[in-house]
């Protein structure tokens, strides 16, 4: 937590230690900014760092640099090769100006500058920041709209990296991704690895494609790769029934115009007559009946279309509110979302909505009455794993563990563009500053504003360092002391969220470290068997030839990993004092069905930059198909250096 309760920091807090991310360079890779958001505004910034090189493109929308902005680029010509021009005579190119939304909000995520009195439609309303508000930001927009389901390309993707280099940024937040590919064939994998070997910390989304298993991405063991969980504040509306029951659930929008009981009715009850009652409960276009719903609030079932257009389906029929229901066989309950509806709107689990039909099928003149929106602060259980994030375990290189952490990703205030709609759909002429979104994609800004700061505080620790430290210093319980929770309220695994929710504060002092060198990648690639074509993607500006390769288990990361354990194996870390001198002991938390010890169990460090190995002995006691998760845990009471253990499977 880097400001408490009431926005104000501590003296002691990484915020202030880090200036704000005073003077860190910050390149962002998305689809623009909006410059004139207040975010961006360099207000009580000094001049540009020294260091810079690069560029502001100017064009015709005006789009301006500033001290906080202070480098943007444009990069489309993969996009435009590769588009049918025709697809293309409505977009405007030639522009860093963010035309789509998400490029400003993970920008202003990632380091935007104070903005009091953000809010959306009144809700969440305090000062936004981003991770480093005080950090220099540049813009290198790579991605556009959707031309053959592709939007961002891979030749423009590494033109900009290649081009953030040079220009001098300290870190890099790239909230992109997409299926996992061998590394010699991953753009992303190989821009980030030139970036690392000049210092350039890179932070990746992991994806949108859980709660399945297998589905992370940017799983390289040089990208720090980045869950999504939830913070402790939720947007939440009250749905009260003549007879006392109350459901509750998400809200984030405008409160009904009377505080009064409204008719409900469920959309099966109000389709058009041409409409089945499958797609009338949808609330798809052309299927409700105006003269049913007018006035009242509609009951429709999620699913299929859009949530937001089942809304405008609602407003257009003449509802005067929507109560949205999940559909138990795609949406876990766990994971409601509070959208930016076109009328007071609220969803629900389930099970509540099975409820709520009960009652309107129940009674003759069904009524209800839908609380305004609040914002609930200091929510519990809290952080817990969205669903929608990308799962491990990694499947180019299982012994990796991915992702690497989580950080919050759901319901995240920004900046948003005000050259498109909340929404993005074509019939929402809305315009708001600020707006919520969700995502890993949300969650990266996050830790790479984090970054920002640590590189502030810590100018000279290189990527791995970094990441080490916000890695061992993760937390895998929420606000209740308990374990964190995944979908269906299960506990959540190192495969959900890696070593855990991330601790800025903590990550500023981690003690020990887990440090690696450009030439430990190079082996780590070796090790993976690349031969010296696939070599010549990454050592820039001479071939790698291996040599001294050792197994890829002994790969110095923070965590843990091994897809399978036949009988027993010994694993090798070495760990690098970046505190005070002393002596730190092992402590275990061992899964049924292993035995581990550590050897030695006590590391003395005398002096700062010292390093010292150990070795995990790790023995099948008991045979198990399904994966199993420890923890060591390295302290010299003081510090408290973690990492996961992650066994795929136990074979005799």
């Amino acid at each position: 937590m880097l400001m408490d309760d009431n926005g104000l920091t501590h003296p002691s807090s990484l915020f202030e230690k880090a200036r704000f991310g005073e003077d860190t360079i910050i390149g962002h890779l998305d689809t623009g900014a909006w410059p004139e958001s207040p975010s961006f505004s360099d207000e009580g910034m000094g001049p540009i760092p020294s260091k810079w090189k690069g560029i502001c493109q100017r064009d015709i929308t005006g789009f301006r640099c500033n001290r906080k902005i202070i480098g943007a680029r444009y990069f489309n010509k993969g996009y435009a090769a590769s588009a049918d021009p025709r697809a293309m005579r409505n977009i405007t190119l030639n522009t860093v100006r963010d035309y789509e939304g998400h490029g400003s909000h993970t920008l202003s995520t990632l380091g935007g500058n104070f903005v009091h009195g953000a809010n959306v439609f009144g809700l969440g309303n305090g000062t936004a920041k981003g991770g480093s508000p005080r950090a220099r930001v540049a813009t290198y927009k790579v991605c556009w709209p959707p031309v053959d389901e592709n939007e961002c390309f891979d030749s423009d993707i590494l033109a900009a990296i290649d081009v953030a280099i040079y220009d001098g940024v300290h870190v890099l937040s790239l909230s992109l991704g997409g299926s996992d590919t061998d590394y010699s064939d991953d753009v992303l994998a190989i821009g980030a690895f030139h970036a690392v070997r000049k210092g350039i910390t890179v932070v990746c989304a992991a994806g949108n494609s859980g709660p399945a298993l297998g589905t992370v991405s940017n799983s390289a063991p040089w990208i720090l790769t980045v869950a999504a969980s939830t913070l402790d504040r939720k947007f939440e509306a009250v749905v009260e029934l003549p007879n006392g029951q109350k459901f509750k659930g998400p809200s984030l929008s405008k409160p009904l115009p009377e505080d009064r009981l409204y008719p409900l009715i469920s959309a099966k009850h109000a389709k058009a007559a041409n409409a089945s009652d499958a797609n009338a409960e949808l609330c798809k276009v052309g299927t409700i009946d105006p003269r049913k719903v007018k006035g009242k609030i509609l009951v429709c079932l999620r699913g299929e279309n859009a949530r937001v257009e089942k809304g405008l389906v609602a407003l257009e029929a003449g509802a005067a509110g929507m109560i949205l229901y999940n559909d138990a066989h795609d949406v876990y309950d766990f994971d409601l979302t509070s959208d930016p509806h076109f009328l007071p709107a609220v969803e629900l689990t389930y099970e509540d909505g099975l409820a709520l039909v009960a009652y309107i099928n129940s009674t003759r003149n069904p009524m209800a009455y839908l609380h305004s929106p609040e914002t609930d602060l200091n929510t519990k259980p809290s952080p817990y794993m969205a669903s929608f994030s990308s799962r491990g375990p990694n499947t180019i290189t299982p012994e990796i563990l991915k992702p690497d952490i989580t950080a919050p990703g759901v319901n995240i205030i920004a900046a948003y563009t005000e050259g498109n709609s909340p929404t993005g759909l074509p019939f929402d002429k809305r315009r708001f500053p600020f707006i919520t979104m969700s995502g890993t994609s949300m969650a990266t800004p996050h830790v790479s504003g984090i970054v920002g700061l640590l590189k502030t505080h810590h100018p000279h620790w290189s990527p791995s360092a970094i990441r080490s430290a916000i890695m061992t210093t993760a937390r895998t319980r929420d606000n209740t002391g308990k374990p964190m929770l995944d979908t269906n309220s299960k506990e959540a695994t190192p495969y959900a969220h890696g070593s855990g929710h991330i601790r800025p504060n903590r990550a500023m002092d981690p003690g020990l470290v887990y440090d690696l060198t450009t030439n430990d990648y190079l082996n780590f690639l070796c090790a993976c068997g690349y031969n010296q074509t696939q070599m010549r993607s990454f050592p820039d500006p001479h071939p790698y030839r291996c040599h001294n390769v050792v197994k890829i288990l002994d790969f110095n990361y923070p965590s843990i990993s091994i897809p399978k354990l036949y009988g027993s194996t010994t694993v090798t870390r070495k760990v690098k004092n970046v505190g005070t001198p002393g002596t730190y002991a092992a402590r275990l938390h061992v899964p049924a069905g292993l035995n581990i010890s550590v050897e030695p169990n006590t590391l003395k460090f005398d002096k700062i930059g010292e390093e010292k190995s150990f070795q995990l002995i790790i023995e099948v006691i008991s045979p198990s198909l399904g994966a199993v998760f420890g923890r060591l845990s390295w302290s010299d009471g003081n510090h408290y250096v973690r990492s996961p253990i992650v066994v795929g499977a136990i074979m005799a």
